[in-house]
């Protein structure tokens, strides 16, 4: 008998409909997102591409559900995130998603154990400690294990978030520039090892990039230009 797919598996995991953010400034509405509308197949990579400016990281905010829209929807495996409070988005972002941040965004009081650690901690998932640590060890950090975030490299730091990014096997994965805090070469082995992880984990990866060469990598490009989704 064929083993039936689970709805995280046949659903879209990502489907944006008709989103659009504008925002109020001192000359009047500027419009950052308009009218962007695309879908994203479970286990697709992606690279949404742009000029500075562009709106991509408010996008990927948006997909997030760490921002809100001014019109329109996004729906991660069928479920319309906006359609959540702030701490229902909170859950759901906790159950679906991995994010990793340009710059990182660790805890500095909290050693790279721990900081893996409150990823499952906050899922209520059990056996935290060896689950982070067996994550750190397959990032290359077995032996950094209790350095704080301030006596780690920049490469080190970001090898840790993609170990809590990771680490509860979300279905998601977002990326925000994710080496754009790196110098070439170590840049270089953040990406190798996020594509690694992610082929391991089989989890959709979406991510916003400058780098050409990364974009490459992924299955799929989404160009932006001046909020507007200019292909898909």
């Amino acid at each position: 008998m064929t083993e039936q797919k689970t709805d995280l598996e046949t659903t879209p995991a990502i489907e944006v409909i008709a989103l659009s953010k504008q925002v109020k400034d001192a000359t009047g509405v500027l419009s950052i997102l308009d009218n962007i509308q695309f879908s994203i197949q479970s286990g697709e990579t992606v690279a949404i591409t742009g000029a500075s400016g562009s709106g991509k990281s408010t996008l990927l905010g948006l997909l997030a559900g760490l921002d809100t829209p001014s019109t329109g929807q996004v729906r991660l495996f069928g479920r319309d995130i906006f359609s959540f409070d702030e701490d229902g988005r909170a859950k759901l972002r906790a159950e679906l998603v991995g994010f990793v941040f340009q710059s990182f965004q660790l805890l500095a009081h909290l050693s790279a154990l721990e900081n893996v650690m409150l990823a499952l901690e906050l899922r209520g998932l059990g056996d935290a400690e060896s689950r982070a640590r067996a994550m750190l060890e397959q990032v290359g950090l077995g032996a950094r294990l209790h350095h704080y975030p301030k006596t780690l490299s920049g490469g080190e730091q970001q090898r840790v978030a993609l170990a809590r990014a990771f680490v509860t096997h979300p279905p998601l994965l977002l990326a925000d520039e994710p080496t754009g805090s790196l110098d070439t070469a170590t840049g270089q082995g953040i990406i190798d090892l996020m594509f690694q992880l992610n082929r391991e984990a089989g989890s959709t990866l979406v991510l916003v990039t400058h780098d050409p060469a990364m974009a490459e990598r992924c299955g799929r490009t989404l160009k932006i230009a001046q909020g507007r989704l200019l292909a898909h």
